[in-house]
């Protein structure tokens, strides 16, 4: 391959992983924007997406049109268990205790995926043909296209729900100020299950997509947490497009690294450029000095 289409190949690897880290960041952001924290079980929403969708498959043979809303419906009923057993009884818990209690579910999650699935690494089939595509002397898979198609479906639908729904508005009203949304009649400890509800489906499409690539087990969400956490400071923690764009530019950076310099340091790569940008711009790329939460996806 000449150098032009080796490079075009890792840039287009790098989009595909870090179209997985947008979506993550998206998760990310929309926990953030409802309730001030980051919720550090986001990972194993992404993991537990990709091992419904194997059982489902695999297991009870059920075709992936049919199983994908499945898995996704799954992973949001546990997301939502999770808000009302350990959020929604507290009352003005602080932010420390809420992250806190994030930490724990991930570990307890993490536990219950390990007893469920083992610890080997789960198989997925390609959604369609694993026939790659050439394109300019690169090769795409069109599992890769599936996950691009899958973040722009993501973007579309948050950014119809939030500007053009009356519940989107009201989750919207919440990151702005909650006190003055609750003196109106919002429903805010709603709006917090709510955003767990959707945080769980976006991670559970990342999940659900990226597994035939990647393979899943019960530890691969942390990893994915944490590039996605990376891409949500990186963007500007709350902004919508900062995501998007900061995790597509850490998988391309991440690809272009293991490329061209070593696979071992392609983690620390991206790490540096994250610390360089927040060096200069603490508040991300497309972040303000005060976060904007939610005013425009």
């Amino acid at each position: 391959m000449h150098s032009f289409s080796i490079t075009l190949q890792y840039i287009f690897t790098g989009i595909a992983v870090g179209s997985i880290y947008a979506m993550v960041a998206l998760g990310f952001n929309i926990i953030y924007n409802c309730t001030g924290i980051i919720n550090f079980a986001q990972g194993e929403f992404v993991m537990l997406g990709g091992m419904f969708m194997i059982t489902l498959t695999t297991t009870w043979k059920l075709p992936s049109l049919v199983a994908f809303p499945i898995a996704v419906a799954l992973v949001v009923l546990v997301g939502v268990g999770f808000e009302r057993i350990a959020i929604h009884p507290l009352k003005s818990p602080s932010v420390l205790v809420l992250i806190m209690i994030t930490i724990a579910g991930s570990i307890l999650i993490k536990g219950v995926a390990m007893f469920a699935w083992g610890k080997e690494p789960c198989y997925l089939p390609h959604f369609s043909s694993e026939t790659p595509i050439n394109f300019l002397g690169a090769t795409i898979l069109p599992q890769n296209l599936w996950i691009l198609g899958c973040l722009a479906a993501v973007v579309i639908v948050l950014a119809w729900f939030f500007n053009r729904t009356l519940v989107g508005k009201a989750m919207r009203a919440c990151a702005h100020n909650r006190d003055a949304a609750r003196l109106v009649g919002i429903n805010v400890k709603q709006m917090v299950t709510l955003s767990f509800a959707l945080s769980a489906a976006i991670g559970a499409v990342a999940g659900i997509v990226i597994t035939p690539i990647i393979l899943m087990d019960y530890q691969r969400g942390a990893m994915l947490a944490l590039k996605g956490f990376g891409a949500a400071i990186l963007g500007g923690l709350g902004s919508g497009p900062g995501a998007v764009v900061a995790g597509l530019l850490i998988g391309v950076l991440e690809s272009l690294g293991a490329g061209y310099i070593s696979s071992h340091y392609k983690d620390a790569i991206a790490l540096v450029v994250l610390l360089g940008v927040l060096f200069i711009r603490p508040a991300g790329l497309l972040g303000s000095a005060e976060i904007q939460r939610l005013k425009k996806f």
